[in-house]
């Protein structure tokens, strides 16, 4: 039995690649189609090179069987790929010469590009970070000190730092990490916060430790287009007015 760790739970199963060794790979092979269970078939290509490293078939989630919203009786975990790779309900794997471009690889996973071409197939889970409080469930009841606090990950190693602003990124300060910081697993940041009671724009922006920086909205539109809302790692930015009353803003 292996063990996966990633956004907080401990996945535990068979890892694939222990699978393939048994049934043997040929030679032509470079891919693996992984077909779900599910009404819509959902079925992802996966290269094997990632099969082979450190992909896993889990049947249990925190020391208990899978749960059916979870995929039970088995689900793929493909740690640091986007989540939609890691299929629930897993009925069929197949290795193939060359990747199935079904439905959803073509239609939801494929970024449209500012010079028309598509991206496809970009599977690792780019640098992110997101505060999670004071957030627009939460409100300021008077002025005074608040920890902000957050999650960033990076589906290419640990994170090594992140960098909190209250002003709308004119100006940042680094926060804490909680640990253990693990590579391809949630870290929590924290850091203080003075609120004068004037209105303010927290952000929160992730490096890894490859040196990738979680990008602004803007930098992220011009590179990638405004069509890549499945796989958008920009700043998010939370609006606090001077009544404490916190939305989701664009800044």
């Amino acid at each position: 039995m292996t063990h996966g760790l990633l956004s907080g739970s401990e996945w535990t199963g068979v890892a694939l690649s222990t699978l393939l060794e048994e049934v043997g790979v040929s030679p032509d092979a470079k891919w693996l189609i992984v077909e779900g269970g599910d009404s819509g078939s959902l079925s992802r290509s996966i290269p094997l090179d990632k099969a082979l490293d450190d992909s896993l078939i889990a049947f249990y989630q925190n020391g208990e069987r899978l749960r059916p919203g979870q995929g039970y009786p088995m689900r793929l975990f493909n740690p640091g790929y986007e989540g939609n790779t890691s299929i629930k309900w897993v009925r069929s794997i197949r290795l193939a010469d060359k990747p199935a471009n079904t439905r959803f690889e073509t239609s939801n996973y494929t970024d449209l590009m500012p010079d028309g071409k598509a991206l496809q197939f970009t599977f690792p889970m780019e640098v992110k970070s997101v505060i999670t409080r004071p957030s627009n469930a939460n409100t300021l009841p008077k002025k005074g000190v608040y920890e902000v606090t957050g999650l960033a990950w990076s589906g290419t190693g640990r994170i090594s730092k992140v960098e909190v602003s209250a002003d709308g990124g004119k100006t940042w300060a680094e926060a804490a990490l909680q640990g253990p910081v693990l590579p391809k697993m949630l870290t929590r940041f924290r850091i203080p916060w003075d609120w004068q009671g004037g209105p303010a724009v927290l952000q929160s922006r992730a490096i890894d430790e490859t040196g990738m920086v979680q990008p602004t909205r803007d930098a992220l539109f011009a590179t990638k287009g405004r069509h890549s809302r499945y796989h958008f790692n920009g700043i998010h930015s939370w609006g606090v007015d001077a009544e404490g009353g916190i939305k989701h803003v664009y800044a």
